[in-house]
């Protein structure tokens, strides 16, 4: 057992539940919640504010820019940049694609999991992302894999852009999933994989509380094996 508990990596495409389902297992266990595509896309928003929307991926700045990036978690599990919060403009469906694209250059990759593994090390986390099992913490002891029927995950996604004051059709977020989920699967760098040991689990027909539910007790047998 690590010094603060287990550590539960969540992975899995977009809108498959892994921010709601992690928040809730890490609020069943008193874990910290990392959200670590926030963390890209939050460099995505830097990015944007930067250097605007024309920078490549092989651009110089690139380096520049995460070399000096702050990106943190507040005690509030909020995502900041340079000590704001940044947790609603970084769910800019735009910026959710300059991340994908972004996430796939080496040096931020390298850069950000560094990150993600200072954060979580210790354990008593639930991280979540898409190559947390994988590559940031493939010793983590306890994996799921969420996974969803594209529709499904479509409609949860444009609910969560509505909520937020962005209305989106529904066959135009389901176009953006499938090209994330086309790019988070194809990069060389860490791509969207599910990790040999872990646990699928298939939220299109689950309530939240049943996702949580599922991982807790399996989190919760990791923890009483010590």
């Amino acid at each position: 057992m690590r010094t603060n508990g287990i550590i539960v990596a969540i992975d899995g495409p977009v809108g498959s539940g892994k921010s709601s389902t992690a928040k809730g297992v890490a609020q069943a266990l008193g874990y910290l919640h990392l959200n670590t595509g926030a963390m890209y896309r939050a460099f995505a928003l830097l990015v944007r504010e930067e250097g605007g929307l024309g920078v490549a991926a092989d651009d110089p700045r690139i380096h520049q820019l995460i070399t000096a990036a702050d990106i943190s978690f507040a005690a509030t599990g909020a995502v900041t940049l340079s000590g704001r919060d940044v947790s609603r403009e970084i769910q800019d469906p735009e910026i959710a694609l300059l991340a994908s694209r972004f996430s796939a250059v080496p040096e931020v990759r390298a850069r950000l999991v560094e990150k993600q593994r200072a954060m979580g090390a210790a354990g008593g986390v639930v991280l979540e992302g898409r190559d947390i099992g994988t590559v940031v913490f493939p010793d983590a002891e306890l994996k799921i894999f969420l996974v969803a029927d594209l529709h499904a995950r479509a409609e949860r996604r444009q609910r969560e852009l509505s909520d937020m004051g962005t209305p989106m059709e529904v066959g135009e977020v389901e176009r953006q999933i499938a090209e994330r989920d086309r790019r988070d699967r194809e990069r060389e760098i860490s791509p969207l994989l599910k990790a040999d040991d872990a646990v699928e689990l298939d939220t299109t027909t689950l309530t939240l509380d049943g996702q949580i539910g599922e991982v807790v007790r399996l989190a919760r047998e990791r923890i009483a094996r010590g």
